[in-house]
């Protein structure tokens, strides 16, 4: 998906464009964002006390020049009470998000463990994408 973002941007031959996508993956099950509340419960439940992936990706295109990378990421959510996810639900901070939580908000007390990035998790792998950057020509710390 972050390939098919970065090519669909029109862009000049010094152009540097940044485009990235995040996925939560349960098996082998995608657990896209929810449409609704319903859905949401729906995927807290069934992330509930496992593990699942996390996985980013980030292009960059400068020109015709494209540089990617996946960044995949294993994270454990606690065993959740119904109180825990009907709280977590009225804060509406799980509209917008892959998976139904952001791990940088208030989610992130449900999550005990993690393998792997967190600013992947969150949706942008800094050390990879400023090393992207650096192929692409920039000057990330400039």
């Amino acid at each position: 998906m972050a390939r098919e973002k970065v090519n669909a941007v029109v862009a000049g031959a010094d152009d540097v464009v940044l485009c990235a996508d995040t996925t939560v993956a349960l098996g082998r099950r995608i657990l896209g964002k929810p449409e609704d509340e319903a859905e949401a419960r729906a995927f807290l439940n069934q992330m509930s006390g496992r593990r699942h992936r996390v996985i980013t990706a980030v292009a960059v295109k400068k020109g015709d020049k494209v540089w990617e990378r996946d960044v995949v990421s294993n994270v454990r959510m606690k065993a959740l009470s119904a109180d825990e996810i009907s709280g977590y639900l009225a804060m509406n901070d799980w509209q917008g998000k892959a998976g139904g939580y952001g791990i940088q908000g208030p989610a992130g007390a449900l999550i005990p463990w993690i393998s792997g990035s967190f600013s992947a998790i969150v949706g942008l792998p800094l050390s990879e994408t400023a090393g992207l950057l650096q192929a692409a020509g920039m000057k990330v710390w400039a």
